[in-house]
């Protein structure tokens, strides 16, 4: 048999499976995790099945997070107009304000008694 090899099957202890799965939780790279602990990505993912169970969809497990999450957009977006609006407008006052004649002079309000 050129190429194929029997590979045994391991048996990890209940203890091995628990603190692998407790190091999935802060883990961002399970991959990774695989590696270094010698066992397959797939089953790190079967034992934290097995040990924490099914999770929720975040949905479910919210149900007034569909209507929350509306408002604050509709919140935002109306934040977002008024931001645009006020740089619109400061925008004005500051072209305004510019010397039209390009000395490079400051523009003054006329004073009163001159």
């Amino acid at each position: 048999m050129g190429g194929l090899q029997m590979r045994r099957k391991r048996i990890y202890t209940e203890e091995f499976r628990r603190l692998s799965v407790a190091r999935m939780q802060g883990c961002h790279n399970i991959s990774a995790l695989a590696k270094e602990l010698d066992v397959p990505r797939r089953l790190l993912y079967r034992w934290q099945m097995r040990i924490e169970g099914p999770v929720a969809p975040i949905a479910a497990r919210y149900p007034g997070l569909e209507d929350e999450n509306r408002q604050l957009k509709q919140l935002l977006a109306e934040r977002t107009l008024e931001v645009d609006f006020f740089k619109g407008a400061l925008q004005k006052i500051a072209a305004r304000r510019q010397p039209n004649d390009g000395a490079g002079e400051t523009a003054s309000t006329t004073k009163c008694g001159q």
